[in-house]
């Protein structure tokens, strides 16, 4: 008995270490990917909600990584919510992304923040490689200004190949 709590301690120390170092870069990440202002404090609660969702299942997950780093799977988790929950169409509110569509973000984020690999990326999301090049490439020249945002074709996809 004691054995089995020694255990479940040594884990959530393990945990809340893991926490401490990659929280603030995750949330970073998670606001960026909402388009949340990041300031003041606590302006971003969708941000947040994702974040909190995301480690949640690393933790469930926490014994059975064996290996596998922490923060790629709270990453991959995050993208992979972010992406489930984007179709409910949230407005971004300003945040330094706001211009992007949801897969825009998405892809820019994980590509440049991240610096996730391009057929990283492409698996990850379900894309083909060149077509997450093609969208890091419109969401760059979106940003530096060389591209109307409301030149697009439609509503962007998040998952799968898009036209």
């Amino acid at each position: 008995m004691r054995e089995h709590a020694g255990r479940q301690r040594g884990r959530a120390q393990e945990f809340e270490a893991f926490v401490a170092g990659a929280a603030g870069r995750l949330l970073h990440t998670a606001t960026l990917l909402t388009a949340e202002p990041a300031a003041p404090p606590g302006s971003n609660p969708r941000a947040q909600r994702l974040l909190t969702a995301s480690l949640a299942v690393t933790f469930a997950d926490w014994e059975r990584l064996r290996g596998e780093d922490p923060y790629d799977r709270t990453r991959q988790e995050l993208a992979a919510r972010f992406a489930r929950e984007a179709w409910r169409h949230h407005r971004p509110r300003g945040g330094l992304l706001h211009r992007l569509t949801p897969q825009e973000r998405l892809v820019l984020v994980l590509r440049l923040y991240e610096g996730v690999a391009e057929e990283q990326t492409a698996a990850l999301l379900g894309l083909p490689r060149e077509r997450v090049r093609a969208v890091c490439n419109r969401s760059v020249a979106t940003m530096r200004g060389t591209r109307n945002p409301a030149a697009r074709r439609g509503p962007a996809r998040l998952l799968g190949a898009a036209p």
